[in-house]
């Protein structure tokens, strides 16, 4: 196994969604109740699975939708999968959802543990009131701040990871100096492979989001954790 040091690091950035808000459950809850209003039989990991294929397409569409108008499309899309037609109320409470969230347990304590260090970035696949309303449920006050919204694309297109890098390289952090730690083996640790960034991937358990689809099974990440608190304790070991 790979050993990771603290002091190899002068920058940790972070996937959010999945890796320090723990959202699957809160959209499976919510595709949950909808699917039964409507007689749908389909279960949790089913209609997870829908809305992550739904928004891996709808996110490569450019001009890049701001993360509102993803969910609003994700959707449709699961709505005409299940052949139901979109309720606009329901619609627009899914476009909210961000805004609740919850953070995983260990997520403040950790980013508060890693910041005593090192400069901590959230490059995130999300639009910036969504990520505020995080920011503020996390309790955290980010170094860098990259999201979908200020580049105008979503991961794992590049553009995340080279604002980030220019981000702390103006900070004095050069990029052989930043670990990428993510959730989705497809949005995260396959762009930090390709970009030469070593990377942590959190394979949070029984978690589905961000695991499959392009680029997944290519994902070679430097070390696997189940949680931020286990990589905490390792890096500062």
């Amino acid at each position: 196994m790979t050993t990771l040091h603290l002091s190899d690091f002068d920058a940790i950035t972070f996937d959010v969604y999945g890796t320090l808000i723990d959202w699957e459950p809160s959209i499976a809850a919510f595709l949950l109740d909808w699917a039964a209003g409507h007689g749908i039989s389909a279960d949790a990991g089913t209609l997870v699975m829908a809305f992550d294929g739904a928004r891996a397409r709808i996110q490569k569409e450019r001009p890049a939708h701001l993360y509102p108008e993803v969910l609003n499309r994700c959707f449709d899309e699961i709505c005409a999968h299940f052949g139901v037609l979109p309720d606009a109320e329901r619609r627009r409470q899914f476009s909210l959802s961000p805004h609740t969230w919850p953070a995983f347990p260990d997520s403040h304590d950790g980013l508060v543990r890693l910041q005593q260090s090192v400069r901590i970035g959230a490059l995130s696949n999300i639009d910036v009131a969504s990520l505020e309303s995080s920011c503020r449920i996390l309790d955290v006050r980010f170094d860098v701040v990259v999201t979908a919204q200020r580049v105008g694309a979503y991961k794992p297109d590049w553009p995340h990871f080279d604002t980030g890098i220019g981000d702390l390289a103006r900070l004095g952090v050069p990029r052989e100096r930043i670990l990428h730690v993510g959730q989705s083996l497809r949005a995260d640790i396959t762009p930090a492979n390709k970009l030469g960034l070593r990377s942590v991937w959190i394979n949070r358990p029984d978690r589905l989001l961000g695991l499959s689809g392009e680029g997944a099974a290519e994902a070679r990440p430097d070390l696997t954790v189940s949680s931020l608190a286990e990589l905490v304790d390792m890096l500062t070991r």
